[in-house]
Order: structure tokens, then sequence, then C-alpha cells
């Protein structure tokens, strides 16, 4: 599978990474990139093909990522639409609705619309995706086979699901670490040094997700195992819920999926 990538930022360098780490061949691998410092590091690093535009990448190959900011979607969309001959084109823009790619596309429909996270830069991401309905079972292999390469992917058979995806996973990471770092700040003011509480935080993060992760029970069950009755961790849960921050989490998380539907709603107007 020959693949197009439109934009050489940083989740696009992750899958490009990713991708040969499974031994794709990098000459199998087209990236547009208009800096010219970017595409001289893609080259050198990543030993893939560069180009400084659309018109100059084609033929696209099997598929095309679209790997630009929201921001930038509509003119690349503009650049590659004269050159598509059937690809499927993968979006990892947030916030930018099918509909609206699909028209600045020219009217093009075979597209996957997906909200990778950024620890896909490490290969332990996990990406939603959604398909339009004309694409087939076989494109929405090659598509996971390439977001796979960075983590696991999540399918959604709705568009509009994908606005609360952003809010849990693809804002998720900064909601874990605003809690490390007040975990880190408790820790210091207790009397901890910064390292100690860097290292006691991250740590306890890391094994607490990998148990959830291997473990066939709630994380409620998780929990309560932890909370012993008259301990310490009931102390710390009885302050939260007195100070209600699971209901906080959960009005923080709706903003952020109200925001992602608006900003589908900007970016898509003419």
């Amino acid at each position: 599978m020959n693949i197009t990538f439109i934009g050489g930022g940083n989740m696009a360098r992750a899958i490009i990474g990713g991708l040969l780490d499974k031994g794709y061949a990098p000459d199998a691998i087209g990236v547009v990139e208009l800096s010219p410092e970017a595409r001289a590091r893609l080259k050198r690093e990543l030993r893939v093909r560069c180009f400084d535009s659309p018109a100059q990448a084609a033929p696209f190959g099997d598929l095309l990522v679209m790997a630009v900011k929201p921001q930038q979607m509509r003119a690349a969309a503009a650049q590659a639409a004269p050159n598509l001959s059937g690809q499927l084109v993968v979006s990892i823009a947030a916030g930018t609705r099918l509909t609206d790619l699909s028209r600045w596309l020219g009217g093009h429909r075979l597209l996957v619309r997906c909200m990778p996270n950024t620890p896909a830069l490490i290969g332990a991401g996990v990406t939603a995706a959604y398909a339009a309905p004309e694409v087939s079972a076989a494109q929405r292999a090659h598509a996971a086979q390439v977001l796979e390469a960075v983590g696991m992917v999540l399918w959604v058979e709705d568009e509009g699901l994908l606005d609360p995806v952003t809010a849990v996973s693809g804002s998720g990471p900064a909601y874990v670490y605003y809690f490390i770092e007040a975990m880190q700040q408790a820790a210091t003011e207790l009397g901890l040094s910064p390292e100690q509480a860097r290292t006691l935080s991250l740590q306890t993060f890391l094994g607490a997700a990998r148990l959830a992760a291997a473990s066939p029970e709630p994380v409620s069950v998780l929990r309560e195992r932890v909370t012993s009755k008259g301990g310490t961790t009931e102390a710390a849960l009885a302050s939260m819920a007195s100070d209600q921050v699971r209901e906080a989490i959960v009005r923080a998380i709706r903003a952020a999926s109200e925001r992602g539907r608006q900003l589908g709603e900007e970016l898509g107007k003419d």
C-alpha cells in the first residue's frame, strides 16, 4: 500500500515512524510538507519521499492522510482535490466534519475521520475513527492498518460521537497531566522532594492504568478494593466527594465536547 501524507507534523511523523517500524518501505510513503527545514528532516530521519505541494506528490497512491491543522484543512483540501483519483482519504484534523471535507475535496466521499491522541507519539495512543457510508470494509481495514501503527483503533458508527471522543481521549491526556501536577504539588507540600513527588505520581498513574487495563473488573471495584473503611484513601475520596470533584470532571468533559461541536460548525462555515 502506497500512502501520501499532506502535512509532516508531529502526528504524521509518529504514524510514519510506526509504519516503518512495522516494515513499510520508506519509498512507499510520500509527505507533502511546506517547510524546507521540515522536509529535509523527514528525508534525513525517515528516508521518505518529500514534496512541497500536493500536485508534486500526485498520484497519491492508495491512501491519502490529511494531517494538517484544522485551520489549514480547507486550503490543503482544495490543493489536493484536482489530484484525487479514487483514493481513500483519512483526516486526522480535529473538528473537521466529513460533509465539509467532502465539499472542499470537490464531492469526494471515500473519507475516514479520526481522532488520535498524543500518546500516539510513543506508540501508545488510542484513535477513534468514523468512516463515511461509501467506504468499503477493505478500505476501513486499510485505514485501521495505518492508524494502528501508533496504538489501538476504536470505530464509531456515528460521526457525532467524535465530539465526545475528542473530549474524553483527545483532550484526556491534559486532564491526566493536570491531576499528576496536583499530586506532585501535594507531595512536595507534605515534605517530599520534587524528584520523589514526580516519581511517585507518575508510577502510581502508570501502575494503576496498567492494572485497570489488565483487569476484567470495573474500575469502581478496583477503587473499592483500595478504600479501607476508616482509612487514608476513604478520607481522601470523602474530601473529593465533598468538593464535587467527580461532578466537576463530568462538567469539564461535557464542556470540551460542546466546544468540539462548536469548532466543527465554525470551521465548516463558508
